[in-house]
C-alpha cells in the first residue's frame, strides 16, 4: 500500500471538505443578505403564448422564451427557497468528503482491512445512498416551491433532482463494507485457531 499517496490523498479530501463547507456557509450568508432579484428557470411555458400574459403573482417578471421568473424585492421564504436549490449539495459534498478523509486516516492508521475501515466504509455508503435522494428532494421541494410562489396558478410537482447514480455507488459501498467486515472477522477467527 502506499502510504504517501493514502496520506496525500486524504489531506486533499479533508481541505476539500473544509473549502465545501466554507462555500456553503459563505453562500448562504450572502445570499440572505443580497437585496436583488430571485430568479428561477421552470419549463411550464417555454414558447407559450398566452393573451392575457402568463398567469403569475404581482412583481414577477416573466420571460416565456427563457422560461424564467424573477421576482424583485423577494420575501424571505423565496431567498431561502432559491438557497434551497443550492446549498443541499454544497452541504453533501462537504460531509461526504470529510467522511472519505476519516475513511483514509483509519486506512493509514490502522490498515486497510481493519473493522473500523469497513465500519467507515459501511457509513460512508449509506450516507451517500441516503443522501442522494434526500438532497435532491430538497432541492426540488424548494425549486417548485419558489415557481408556485411566483407562478400561483400553474404551480410545479416536486421533483428529485441530482446525479441519481450516486445511490448505486453509495449501496456499493455499503455491500463493500460488509464484505470486509466479514474478511476480517474471518482472520480473526483464523488467527484465533493458529
Amino acid at each position: 500500500m502506499n502510504t504517501r499517496l493514502t496520506r496525500t490523498l486524504a489531506s486533499v479530501t479533508f481541505v476539500l471538505a473544509v473549502l465545501c463547507g466554507l462555500a456553503f456557509v459563505g453562500k448562504g450568508v450572502v445570499h440572505m443578505a443580497d437585496d436583488g432579484a430571485v430568479c428561477v428557470q421552470t419549463d411550464f411555458w417555454r414558447n407559450a403564448s398566452l393573451a392575457d400574459g402568463l398567469p403569475v403573482a404581482t412583481g414577477v417578471d416573466a420571460s416565456s422564451s427563457a422560461a424564467t421568473l424573477c421576482q424583485d424585492g423577494p420575501s424571505t421564504a423565496q431567498r431561502a427557497a432559491d438557497l434551497g436549490g443550492e446549498l443541499p449539495w454544497l452541504l453533501f459534498g462537504s460531509l461526504a468528503l470529510l467522511l472519505f478523509s476519516r475513511l483514509l486516516n483509519a486506512v493509514l492508521l490502522q490498515g486497510p482491512f481493519t473493522d473500523a475501515v469497513s465500519q467507515r466504509l459501511s457509513v460512508l455508503g449509506w450516507f451517500v445512498a441516503v443522501g442522494t435522494p434526500l438532497a435532491g428532494l430538497v432541492v426540488g421541494w424548494s425549486h417548485s416551491w419558489l415557481v408556485a410562489s411566483m407562478a400561483p396558478i400553474v404551480g410545479s410537482e416536486p421533483t428529485v433532482s441530482g446525479p441519481t447514480v450516486l445511490i448505486l455507488a453509495g449501496l456499493a459501498a455499503v455491500i463493500m463494507g460488509k464484505i470486509m467486515r466479514e474478511g476480517v472477522r474471518m482472520r480473526e477467527d483464523l488467527e484465533g485457531t493458529i
